[in-house]
């Protein structure tokens, strides 16, 4: 059975090198200078991106700790936003709130999430460690 070479399109190096300068194509790794940074094409050792995502505006200082479910197949989840801390300090607090309700959650974007509704435990824990808060919803 032969085969037949009737679909394959011919591109000339015109309609090739346009492809090639497209909007599209970015570049991914660099011999010189390794991995480079999907955002601003720098190296990533030279990156500012991430610099700039990681100073988050420090709000009022007032944390707020609300309950949600939307989005969460049901579940209820407790938030805990505009804690005036770093990554580090929020992955910490993070821990010992959700190892004080004894239960599972994250920190993702800036907010705590700790599954099921602990508003109580969680007001308690921040005014013990001095934090201003607020319950957030109803």
């Amino acid at each position: 059975m032969a085969r037949s070479h009737a679909n394959i399109q011919m591109r000339s190096p015109r309609e090739i090198q346009r492809m090639s300068k497209s909007s599209a194509s970015r570049l991914v790794y660099s011999t010189e200078s390794g991995r480079q940074c999907p955002a601003c094409a720098q190296p990533v050792a030279q990156c500012q991106c991430r610099a700039l995502a990681a100073a988050r505006p420090k709000g009022d200082g007032i944390a707020r700790v609300s309950r949600e479910t939307k989005g969460r197949g049901g579940k209820t989840v407790t938030l805990i936003r505009n804690l005036p801390l770093d990554d580090d300090a929020l992955a910490t607090l993070g821990k010992r709130l959700r190892t004080a309700c004894g239960s599972g959650g994250t920190v993702r974007d800036g907010v705590i999430e700790i599954q099921g509704d602990h508003r109580e435990r969680v007001i308690a824990a921040l005014v013990k460690d001095g934090f201003t808060v607020k319950q957030a919803g109803a």
